[in-house]
């Protein structure tokens, strides 16, 4: 008789990455089926998308660091930074829309650089590295311009205003019109930068350093890895997506402004959360990232909808699902020290 071969159970990350996609899609569902209204247009979806375009790009940047066991509280006024310089760059110098890319990432390059340096290489803290950021990026937008201004740039505003038009999603008006569906350009860089980082994650050496150095950085070191270059790739990487994602929030607002991007960290730090990071390190899925910014700005959209437009309602919803997500990684745990003894 042939022996039937136990299933063996699902790793942390693809069960906690389940479990992100099953609360994203039972959200939605619910918000279909009870709320209605803008919920059932394929463009509210999309709408998502184009306003968290950004988010995505710096969630993912900070999912890699988290999975190194690390945090990034400098990403969102980088952003501002980042924002504010192409702005002065393409209004006040005269500069062309490529050169304005070319200066995003260079500033979140020139972030990376340094961060992961402190941190790989000097032992110091993140928190505190990327404290330390986030300040010198707040003090430098405001030197680089301290008002809020729309870019007036031709080229900048024909590429800000370019469509992707998704065929057969489309609606009809009450005036019997057909207005069809359509995503923004930051939102094809930000599923291009969730395919690559996907595809680096899993099927790279650099991919694999990252969980590894995450999960026991003494046991990394003795396979052979270099654990101070992985955590310095982990910051030059999230600063690099900073870059580009800081260039896609500018796409999307089209002004410059100090107050720009303000809490874009905090989120960031909860949809990997929520899509499934670990604090601890070790465990994440830029997949699962993707759908807990999706999460976090649906279950905000619904408290929107429900008519608790206050902050508070908001934040403390946030909050709640910051925490539920945070039990289920701890019974994870649970679950991984469960199997540990009984192997």
């Amino acid at each position: 008789m042939k022996t039937l071969k136990k299933r063996s159970p699902l790793s942390d990350t693809n069960l906690l990455l389940l479990i992100t996609i099953v609360v994203f899609f039972a959200m939605y569902l619910f918000a279909m089926l009870f709320i209605g209204r803008g919920f059932l247009r394929f463009q509210t979806f999309f709408n998502i998308l184009n306003e968290n375009a950004a988010l995505i790009i710096l969630s993912c940047g900070m999912s890699i660091v988290m999975i190194t066991g690390g945090i990034d509280i400098s990403v969102g006024k980088l952003t501002a930074l980042i924002c504010m310089s192409a702005a002065v760059h393409l209004d006040y110098q005269g500069g062309s829309v490529f050169t304005a890319i070319l200066l995003s990432l260079a500033i979140g390059v020139a972030f990376g650089i340094v961060q992961g340096y402190l941190v790989a290489y000097l032992d110091i803290q993140p928190f505190i590295v990327t404290l330390a950021g986030m300040f010198f990026a707040k003090g430098m937008t405001t030197i680089v311009n301290s008002t809020q201004f729309n870019v007036q740039h031709e080229a900048f505003q024909a590429l800000k205003s370019t469509r992707v038009y998704v065929p057969g999603a489309g609606t009809v008006n009450r005036l019997g019109v057909y207005v069809p569906a359509y995503v923004e350009i930051g939102v094809l860089v930000a599923l291009a930068v969730v395919i690559l980082l996907f595809i680096l994650l899993r099927w790279t050496k650099l991919g694999r350093s990252f969980y590894a150095v995450g999960g026991n950085a003494q046991s990394a070191n003795m396979l052979g890895i270099n654990v101070r270059r992985t955590k310095f790739m982990a910051h030059l990487l999230c600063g690099l997506l900073a870059g580009i994602g800081g260039f896609v929030y500018f796409l999307h607002v089209g002004s410059g402004s100090p107050s720009h991007a303000t809490g874009a960290e905090m989120n960031a730090i909860a949809s990997s959360i929520i899509g499934g990071t670990m604090l601890t390190g070790g465990v994440g899925n830029i997949v699962g990232t993707f759908f807990g910014v999706l999460s976090l700005s649906t279950i905000k959209n619904i408290v929107s909808m429900l008519g608790l437009d206050d902050a508070w309602w908001t934040n403390i919803t946030v909050a709640l699902m910051i925490c539920i997500f945070l039990v289920i990684q701890s019974l994870v745990l649970l679950r991984k020290r469960s199997h540990s003894k009984k192997a």
